[in-house]
């Protein structure tokens, strides 16, 4: 019997996110909506070596900061559904702007692949990307695409599958924001630590949503029996 594993697609607009999708589920998708508002949702499947993989689009975003319909969307279903791996579809050829939602999502401690498309683009500007390197430093896999000639999907494929299962070791990146900054972060944690909320989310992924009063956080916190306490919802 084959197993089941459910991937994200996440990624800023324009990055090739639709064509990745497009490329790993071909016909075998379905458009709906996500529920409660008319944004969107693409869902599709694809089988690759045994396993049944489930594709779930998320709304192109620049971040995940909850300003926007489309970011709370896709942070929610990032944390509350808990996909198996999330693969975020990086230009290459615009790294700087790209990474900061991997940034993002790595602070959110998923199990990320950095899928890293339109290569092509970057190599024509004369860039030169060491992918080794660059999975070493983020602590991620990077798959190198080109989406639009549907290069490196078999290779996307069997990263997430070996994500999904452990073969490949995740490790992140965890961003040191300065002394003073993890101070007070690391307080907030220890507090965190307590609450109903730090068995669902991470607690430094939630100690900074808190510092930088991410409206939607000091929600969920509000909601929670004890989530008044928190003295940074306040």
């Amino acid at each position: 019997m084959a197993k089941e594993i459910t991937v994200a697609l996440a990624g800023n607009p324009n990055s090739g996110k639709t064509t990745v999708f497009n490329n790993l589920t071909k016909a075998r998708q379905h458009v709906g909506n996500w529920p409660g508002v008319t944004v969107e949702k693409k869902v599709g499947s694809c089988s690759h070596d045994g396993y049944n993989i489930s594709v779930v689009d998320l709304p192109g975003v620049y971040s995940l900061t909850a300003y926007s319909l489309d970011e709370v969307i896709a942070r929610d279903f990032i944390v509350d559904e808990k996909p198996d791996v999330v693969v975020d579809i990086v230009d290459a050829s615009n790294l700087e702007r790209n990474l900061y939602l991997a940034v993002q999502l790595l602070e959110m401690g998923v199990k990320l692949i950095i899928a890293l498309n339109m290569m092509d683009m970057a190599e024509s500007r004369k860039y030169q990307i060491d992918v080794k390197e660059m999975s070493r430093l983020i602590g991620v896999p990077v798959v190198p695409l080109v989406a639009n000639r549907n290069k490196g999907t078999s290779e996307l494929l069997q990263t997430m599958v070996d994500v999904a299962e452990g073969k490949v070791e995740v490790l992140g990146l965890r961003l040191d924001y300065g002394r003073e900054v993890e101070r007070e972060l690391a307080k907030l944690e220890q507090i965190i630590n307590g609450n109903p909320l730090a068995r669902r989310y991470s607690p430094r992924w939630l100690a900074i949503k808190l510092l930088e009063e991410d409206e939607e956080i000091i929600k969920k916190f509000k909601e929670v029996k004890g989530g008044q306490r928190t003295s940074a919802t306040r």
